[in-house]
């Protein structure tokens, strides 16, 4: 029993003497990292005194300008039509610019239209002078002609019988019946009721049947080949 008790004593001594020897080893190396991150006084002082000239450049263009240039970043179209533009596209988009591209070469349209009327405009306007000399001298040579007015003479007879006979109401030219606008027009061209108004509740003389065989023939032209060459 001594002897295992000695073992564990004598473990326990090496387990610990390990966990010191590995807790100064890291103490070592923490202080050789805090050692070479800290800079040191000479480098300090020998940053400070040495100019950038970075720097200098910086400062002088702040200077010159009066003012910082602002980052560049991704810019709204100058529409706001909520999409991102590009100083290749004037500050728009790419729809923005296309319509705007469109309105240009239709406005070069218009107006390369507009000159070449106007050309032609003046170049008819010194054919005109020599039209207009050609119809002065057949005017001139045309013999003017005396017109004799009669004085019309108006009597009242004629007045009277100028005057048009007043609409009566219309009536059914068979029966007699008062239709007004209820009346029917045949094609013998006599206005009817509703009970004579067909062809065969009154005398009608139009040929329906004539008139039909024209429709169809109309509708339905005959198309035969010549037997014969023509010579």
């Amino acid at each position: 029993r001594s002897l295992a008790k000695q073992r564990e004593r004598n473990f326990f001594k090496r387990r610990e003497e390990k966990e010191k020897e590995k807790q100064n080893t890291d103490n070592t190396n923490f202080n050789f990292l805090s050692l070479s991150s800290s800079p040191s006084p000479v480098s300090l002082s020998l940053s400070s005194s040495i100019p950038n000239p970075s720097r200098k450049l910086e400062k002088m263009d702040h200077d010159q300008t009066g003012c910082e240039a602002a980052p560049e970043g991704p810019m709204l179209c100058v529409n706001n039509c909520g999409f991102f533009g590009s100083a290749s596209t004037m500050n728009m988009c790419s729809k923005c610019h296309k319509d705007m591209m469109l309105k240009q070469e239709q406005a070069t349209l218009a107006a390369s239209s507009i000159g070449n009327i106007m050309n032609g405009s003046s170049s008819s306007s010194g054919i005109e002078p020599a039209i207009a000399a050609n119809v002065e001298i057949s005017v001139d040579s045309v013999e003017p002609k005396t017109i004799s007015a009669q004085p019309l003479v108006a009597s009242g007879s004629e007045e009277s019988l100028e005057k048009k006979p007043k609409d009566g109401p219309k009536r059914c030219t068979n029966c007699n019946k008062r239709v007004g606008l209820t009346g029917f027009n045949c094609r013998c061209g006599n206005l009817f009721c509703a009970v004579h108004r067909y062809s065969d509740k009154h005398d009608c003389p139009f040929d329906y049947r004539t008139a039909g065989r024209d429709a169809i023939a109309k509708a339905n032209p005959v198309v035969k080949a010549e037997k014969l060459d023509k010579i």
